[in-house]
């Protein structure tokens, strides 16, 4: 060993660490520090396999294409222990693959899950059950051999990191890391990956974490690390935590603080395409509104006979629940508003959307390209909105439609509902009955509605 050369117990395992955390970032965004936290981790974590009674697996996800899962895969192929890539692997060979060195097992990555576990994709169960049983040391599967009349016991136990779309099957994502990619807005921007320039800089540092991670074995085996979590989620964290308390510095905590995050975070999903249909007609059934309690937005969506939401199968097609449950996987969330009648009652914003809209279903500009940011122009009309006069576009609270709730819009718009000047306007309403304003004092009532 050369003079320069750095032996593995001088290694500062904090700075190592952040070391592979500023390389991902510089080919892939993030959609959070505590989801970068985890994909370190766990990358540090393939290089210790035998010190492990547990093999959390990596789920990457995303709504939709385009949002980088694949390309965190491949930072997990530069940089994890013996990794083995696929994207359609049969169970047998999987099962062989591990067993040949069940001592030193290969670290699954397996790209385009959504193919395997799809619901195109039928059940899958052998691949699923082995992914489920190699998540515990000494679950191995049995397989009867005709041609020696023995019965083979194949090990699973292997660490393994799935990307896909959609939501993974509940076994598998329950006992995994699961990161929700998302689509990168404007103004983020990573650098283009290429295997044969940039694929040195990740095996150093893939051959450094095994040299550092080696040298640490026996205390990584021994190591009983304070866990924020319980039963299987403490199993899945706890070879991520003991690698964190292991590397100092800001890691323990950092690492304890992305597994409450990352699970708090964790629900169910549904279809990626209906998702962005779902995005699609909400900023058309906003219209210019700025607000619109959830009653409201879930009536309007509903009212599309060219949507989906009639069909749905909750009773009554998409109820206000149902819709909550749709947009929290884009962590937007209704809120308590107080509307101008008085009533209060839970309802969105456009502010709520903007940041889903603009990754994922960006208005085109004029000149063809997608622009980012989310105008109040609506893309079509919908059935009995905006139009026909049965509910503005704006959310207010017109005689002829007196179950939706009176909202703050009462400015001038367009007669098809959005703020072009070159459209005939119609005139300000006030907010108590309705009715025209004919004053222009900047109040928003008649003197005597007052």
């Amino acid at each position: 060993m050369t003079p320069d050369q750095t032996m593995p117990e001088q290694v500062n395992g904090a700075e190592l660490l952040d070391e592979v955390a500023e390389t991902i970032t510089r080919y892939v965004v993030l959609p959070s520090d505590a989801a970068l936290t985890a994909v370190v981790l766990w990358i540090g974590a393939t290089h210790a396999v035998p010190a492990w009674n547990c093999a959390p697996r990596l789920v990457i996800r995303a709504p939709e294409k385009r949002c980088g899962k694949s390309r965190l895969l491949d930072m997990a192929d530069g940089m994890v222990h013996r990794p083995l890539m696929t994207t359609n692997a049969s169970p047998s060979a999987v099962y062989r693959s591990i067993g040949l060195m069940p001592s030193d097992p290969p670290t699954l990555l397996i790209d385009e899950a959504d193919t395997i576990f799809g619901p195109k994709a039928g059940d899958h169960e052998d691949l699923r059950g082995l992914l489920n049983a190699g998540h515990q040391r000494g679950r191995p599967t049995l397989r009867y051999d005709a041609g020696s009349k023995n019965v083979e016991r194949i090990e699973t136990f292997a660490m393994a990191a799935l990307a896909g779309i959609g939501t993974m099957p509940d076994t598998i994502e329950d006992r995994a890391a699961v990161i929700r990619m998302r689509r990168r807005a404007a103004g983020e921007t990573v650098q283009p990956y290429r295997v044969r320039r940039d694929g040195p800089v990740l095996a150093d540092l893939r051959n450094r974490l095994h040299a550092w991670v080696i040298m640490h074995l026996d205390e990584l085996t021994n190591a009983a690390p304070t866990m924020p979590l319980e039963d299987r989620a403490a199993d899945t964290w706890e070879p991520l935590i003991a690698l964190a308390d292991l590397a100092g510095g800001r890691w323990p905590q950092a690492a304890r603080g992305a597994a409450l995050t990352l699970l708090a975070e964790l629900q169910d999903s549904t279809e990626v395409s209906q998702s962005v249909r779902l995005l699609t007609d909400c900023r058309t059934a906003f219209g210019a509104a700025t607000a619109l309690p959830s009653t409201v937005l879930a009536q309007r969506l509903r009212a599309d006979e060219e949507s989906p939401w009639q069909e749905m199968p909750a009773p009554g097609g998409l109820t206000v629940r149902r819709l909550a449950a749709l947009l929290r996987e884009f962590d937007i969330t209704p809120k308590n508003h107080r509307w101008e009648d008085g009533t209060q009652s839970k309802g969105y914003t456009r502010d709520d959307f903007a940041d889903a809209w603009a990754r994922y279903c960006p208005e085109p500009a004029e000149n063809g390209s997608s622009q980012s940011t989310v105008t109040n122009r609506p893309n079509r009309p919908i059935a009995g909105h905006a139009g026909d006069g049965s509910v503005p576009w704006d959310g207010s609270n017109r005689p002829n439609d007196p179950s939706v709730p009176a909202l703050t819009w009462a400015g001038t718009v367009g007669t098809d509902g959005t703020d072009d000047p070159e459209k005939p306007a119609q005139a300000a309403t006030c907010i108590r009955c309705r009715r025209p304003l004919s004053h222009d004092d900047g109040s928003r009532t008649h003197p005597n509605c007052a």
